[in-house]
């Protein structure tokens, strides 16, 4: 698409910003009174993180499919239609009483997420080409890092009163949804990106080339590797240094300032600098070292500061295999394979608790260090593989 200034399209990008901030509140808002869940609704600590990844396997289904129904039918009408859906199926979460309703009404919550995603990232890629969709996925990410900053701090505070008061929070999509409503409407998008269902083969071929199934699976474990963060550290801290739903929304806000800090700063700079793949494991080895430090943090200021750190390796490797992802797909095909993408990413997230789980209820703090060994190993075979090609 021809390339309109950034004035012009502000009302737009501001919208589709805002729904795209939403994903990223999915698992933030709950993480901060995630220790209060599990004890008021006596969850069994090795299916206890499953209720904050489940919205991610849900994602990982539905937002292929719905960003391929986005092409067909118009990713406007998917946007509004999964934000609606968002903000009732999350603030229902705070009236359920089991463990399982509150998992059914978290697993519609991750199809609603998935629409979002597909369909704002999809009609951010179309709108323009070049530098400006680069400076444009920027802005995106620096807004999904703020978002992941400040979600998990308003979790924890609203939550402090009582943890189902931290789901009302959901209820913001409703305003995006007719901010949506009144503003993408008016516009017509041109479909650039359409995925062509007679395509399939074709799709399938892009998808199957070794980098990009490479891609995938850094996604993956970049995502699995964050989720630790998310599920157990709270979990951790609640009973080693007596932390509550504030202290814990801080310190997981704090791993958000650092990926905002890394994903506008360093990411760019370390890619321009060593090369994509070196900035890559270097992102997976800072995860990994600040993962391995966890269990001897003993004062919330080194809590804080790890998170932080943990936080920019991970804005160091995400805009990164994202631009490459991108940069591998053809124009016609792009909003489908960035949407495989993210649900691929959430893939990694679902399974996180899934595989640690059993870790975390027999070993605790272990599940810290083999989810740091995974980080060391990524990071060793991304430098050498940076060594080699340069030989």
């Amino acid at each position: 698409m021809t390339n309109i200034s950034f004035s012009k399209q502000a009302p737009t990008l501001l919208v589709l910003l805002a729904a795209g901030c939403l994903t990223s509140m999915t698992g933030g808002i709950i993480a901060p009174v995630f220790p209060e869940i599990v004890e008021q609704l006596r969850i069994d600590p090795g299916w206890a993180g499953t209720l904050v990844s489940i919205h991610t396997l849900m994602t990982a289904l539905s937002s292929p499919v719905l960003g391929v129904l986005a092409d067909r039918i118009g990713k406007v009408k998917v946007l509004i239609f999964s934000l609606v859906c968002y903000g009732l199926f999350g603030a229902a979460g705070g009236l359920m009483q089991s463990f399982d309703s509150l998992l059914l009404m978290r697993a519609l919550l991750g199809v609603s997420n998935g629409g979002i995603a597909a369909a704002s990232i999809g009609l951010l890629g179309g709108m323009y080409e070049g530098e400006s969709r680069s400076r444009v996925m920027g802005y995106a990410t620096s807004a999904l890092a703020t978002a992941s900053i400040i979600f998990p701090l308003l979790g924890g505070w609203v939550g402090s009163a009582h943890w189902r008061f931290a789901f009302c929070l959901y209820v913001l999509a409703l305003p995006v949804a007719l901010a949506a409503t009144l503003v993408l409407r008016k516009r017509k998008f041109q479909q650039a990106t359409t995925l062509d269902l007679k395509n399939t083969q074709n799709l399938s071929t892009s998808l199957l080339k070794p980098s990009v199934l490479m891609l995938f699976l850094g996604l993956a474990l970049a995502s699995a590797m964050f989720y630790v963060v998310i599920v157990y550290a709270p979990l951790y801290f609640k009973a080693a240094i007596g932390a509550d739903t504030v202290i814990n929304g801080a310190i997981l806000a704090s791993r958000a300032i650092g990926a905002a800090i890394a994903s506008v700063v360093a990411a760019s700079l370390l890619a321009k600098r060593f090369g994509v793949t070196p900035a890559i494991g270097m992102g997976f080895g800072l995860m990994a070292l600040t993962l391995i430090t966890i269990p001897h943090l003993e004062h919330v200021q080194l809590a804080l500061f790890a998170a932080l750190l943990f936080g920019m390796g991970f804005g160091i490797v995400m805009p990164n295999l994202y631009s490459i992802l991108s940069d591998l797909s053809p124009v016609n095909q792009r909003s489908g394979i960035l949407a495989i993408g993210t649900g691929i990413s959430s893939l990694g997230q679902f399974l996180s608790p899934v595989f640690l789980g059993p870790i975390w209820k027999s070993s605790g703090e272990v599940v810290f260090y083999v989810a740091g060994a995974v980080g060391i190993v990524i990071c060793c075979l991304s430098l050498l593989k940076s060594v080699t090609s340069n030989q």
